[in-house]
């Protein structure tokens, strides 16, 4: 038989951690349904080349501005409708969401390497340097992120190359900020006295040892940050600054497509659609991770 002491053991022994945090997580269902939708883009995004039926910029000249499929006058060839000059709608916004992905993850990938590292640096290196760093941070915060990324790409030049570095630039102090204080909460911790005392270097305690524990947060930011750069990378590309045609790209498809407001509702309507859905899905998601990764958010 088994002795008690180890059934009380293996009774109280913990959940692995992501069963655990799937448990917070499931228990909020919008983020549940965020996390689906999410998932379906990128399948979307990486399956657009064998579900897109026909290519984002093959022109159907004798086909312009065809309505949907269920309304009058629409195409099963077309079954979104097709834009001003003849090219399928469907197949521009399955491939907008492969552009829209790419995006988001550069764009989130650069601000946090850059912000991760220089909110360590501010939390390590007290004084000057701190001060030095966080006052750009504000001077940052303080303009319009929009006014900010035109101006960056306006130096740049217009492109889908520069629009990717100026969203990137944009939410950098975001990562700088939350990595600076969450390395100073950390530091009073008493594994970094050991680690000091043990003979680790500051870069050995910086990456190996405070670095893993301020992960959590950061994950919530970048989750939230991709619905950002999504956002921001439809707004440049709408202002003309983004992605140049025939790149079928979300914000570049509404400015194409003003014109045609009102005598054609859907070459506006669905790529509005695909922004809101995917925007919204990534902060449902990134709510929902922020209440499983949180200790003071779980239930």
């Amino acid at each position: 038989m088994t002795p008690p002491t180890a059934m009380t053991e293996v009774a109280s022994a913990p959940p692995h951690p992501l069963r655990e945090m799937w448990n917070y997580f499931s228990q909020n269902r919008g983020a549940v349904i965020g996390l689906v939708v999410v998932c379906l883009i990128i399948l979307t995004a990486l399956l657009a080349d064998v579900i897109a039926p026909h290519s984002p910029t093959l022109q159907y000249r004798d086909a312009t501005l065809v309505p949907p499929a269920w309304q009058a006058g629409g195409s099963s060839k077309f079954l979104l409708g097709t834009d001003p000059v003849g090219r399928d709608m469907l197949s521009r916004l399955i491939h907008g969401a492969r552009l829209s992905l790419i995006i988001g993850l550069v764009s989130v990938s650069l601000s946090m390497s850059v912000g991760v590292i220089l909110g360590l640096v501010a939390g390590f290196y007290r004084g000057v340097v701190e001060v030095a760093i966080m006052r750009l941070m504000d001077i940052m915060l303080a303009l319009p992120s929009l006014l900010l990324a035109v101006a960056i790409v306006a130096i740049l030049g217009p492109g889908l190359i520069n629009a990717m570095y100026a969203i990137a630039v944009v939410m950098l102090p975001h990562y700088a900020r939350q990595t600076r204080a969450a390395v100073i909460g950390e530091l009073s911790r008493d594994y970094v006295s050991a680690s000091r005392i043990a003979g680790a270097g500051t870069l050995r305690i910086m990456f190996n040892c405070v670095l893993p524990n301020c992960a959590a947060p950061l994950i919530v930011q970048a989750t939230l940050g991709f619905s950002s750069a999504i956002l921001d990378a439809a707004a440049l590309g709408f202002l003309g600054l983004g992605a140049q045609p025939p790149t079928p790209e979300w914000g570049s498809m509404l400015a194409s497509a003003l014109e045609f407001i009102q005598s054609a509702w859907w070459v506006v309507t669905f790529p509005g659609l695909a922004i809101l859905l995917s925007v919204l899905a990534f902060n449902l998601m990134g709510d929902g991770l922020r209440d499983a990764l949180d200790p003071k958010l779980k239930r």
